[in-house]
């Protein structure tokens, strides 16, 4: 989808904004738990241990990972604005509830059914998105898009510093609330269903009157209408080593960044090695740093291309990572080596999504992202509990970033394999005219 400069009366722009606006209240949701995990520790009457908490993590991100798959295989067939409105209504009603939980078991599972409506929107609104760009804009869209994360992540930290001595971990989950009252409504009225999809199901009316409103010609993806890509699609040739590598750096990828944004205030407290000042100010900067690297990581991947970008990026991670196992006595350092840590993985994973958009037809766009992130998620449940079991074990502050710069590192060797082995060019549209058909 290319944008023309006759007929135009509304900016693509508007599309990005809002779901990128979205996405900010999709990574304030997920990030909130890591700010509020001592208090959570600490609430009278919970009784919880470092595991324990690290199992509530999990159950978000396995929630998550129900959300990815069928989010995206939905969004093919229901739409992307409708699985956007929907999931951005899920995850806000049940993450406010959390506020009201009266134990860990109730909270455990609101944060469960909160986690399929926000991993379900990541995928279907960069589908969206990258169908109002063009092929050659997708990795800045992406990632300038995917900064909604951390900037979610950047005001959960701040709240937490600024206001959770008055209004508590609960008031946290609370805010959720806004996006039902503010941003839903908007999105309601104002957001475009993509035309690429629309043709795909036999409605061309429909998409070439949102194409003269958006000044957009129509995307060529001659797929059979009304057919739509079904998750073997994507797992079978010409897509499986690409549909695998993908999948396999993202579970790295996603195993860093939220195992990260899950213990790091509980790393940075007083009780490790690190009480070099409020642990909130420490998730504050692996954030901040994600909000800076998300230009970078745009530039980067438009002009180098986003797999060879994702490579390097993943390294610089797990380069910052282990340096701090070198347990510098000074803040300054430590801040240096976390916005580098936040630049590396969360700019990663836009690089992933971005080099995704880009390999895959429209009719087959939504199930990709959704199988890699939804397979994704697989590192993103397992990173919580696996450090909590560390804490728990004796092994709370080494053992935890020695495993998360590991990550990032396994992460730059597949996206090196994948840049050798995949290339971004679109796959042959009769071969999966036929998988689609059939």
């Amino acid at each position: 989808m290319t944008q023309v400069t006759s007929g135009k009366r509304r900016s693509t722009l508007l599309v990005a904004v809002l779901c990128w606006s979205i996405v900010v209240f999709d990574g304030y949701d997920l990030i909130v738990y890591g700010t509020t995990i001592p208090k959570l520790l600490a609430e009278p009457g919970w009784g919880l241990t470092a595991g324990q908490a690290g199992t509530i993590g999990s159950l978000a991100f396995a929630g998550m990972l129900v959300g990815a798959l069928g989010a995206g295989v939905l969004a093919d067939r229901l739409g992307r604005r409708r699985m956007i409105l929907a999931c951005t209504a899920w995850f806000s009603v049940f993450t406010t509830l959390c506020a009201f939980a009266g134990g860990p078991t109730s909270f455990g599972i609101l944060r469960f059914v909160a986690g399929i409506g926000l991993g379900g929107l990541v995928p279907t609104a960069n589908a969206l998105t990258a169908e109002f760009v063009g092929k050659g804009r997708r990795a800045l869209i992406a990632t300038a898009m995917m900064s909604g994360v951390p900037i979610g992540g950047s005001i959960a930290a701040l709240l937490g510093l600024w206001a959770m001595p008055t209004i508590e971990w609960r008031g946290m989950y609370a805010v959720a609330a806004l996006a039902l009252v503010v941003l839903l409504p908007a999105a309601a009225v104002l957001l475009p269903e993509s035309p690429a999809w629309l043709r795909v199901h036999g409605r061309p009316e429909q998409a070439h009157r949102i194409e003269q409103e958006f000044g957009l010609t129509g995307e060529a993806d001659p797929v059979g209408t009304g057919h739509v890509a079904p998750l073997s699609a994507v797992l079978r040739p010409p897509y499986l080593v690409a549909s695998v590598l993908f999948a396999c750096a993202t579970i790295a990828t996603l195993f860093a960044w939220y195992g990260l944004g899950t213990w790091l205030p509980k790393l940075m407290g007083p009780d490790g090695r690190f009480d070099l000042g409020d642990p909130l100010t420490f998730l504050l900067a692996l954030n901040l740093g994600a909000v800076a690297g998300s230009a970078l990581t745009a530039w980067a991947g438009d002009r180098f291309g986003p797999l060879r970008s994702a490579a390097v990026a993943a390294l610089a991670a797990a380069a910052g990572l282990a340096f701090l196992l070198t347990y510098p006595s000074s803040a300054v350092p430590v801040y240096a080596a976390l916005v580098i840590a936040g630049i590396g993985t969360h700019g990663t994973q836009c690089l992933i999504i971005a080099a995704i958009t880009n390999r895959y037809p429209a009719v087959a766009r939504g199930t990709a992202l959704g199988f890699a992130l939804g397979a994704g998620r697989v590192g993103a449940i397992v990173a919580p509990q696996a450090g909590g079991w560390l804490i728990d074990g004796g092994y709370g502050v080494g053992g935890n970033i020695a495993m998360f710069a590991a990550a990032s590192a396994l992460a730059a060797a597949l996206l090196a394999v994948t840049t050798r082995t995949v290339r971004a060019a679109s796959a042959p549209r009769k071969q999966l005219d036929s998988v689609v058909a059939h």
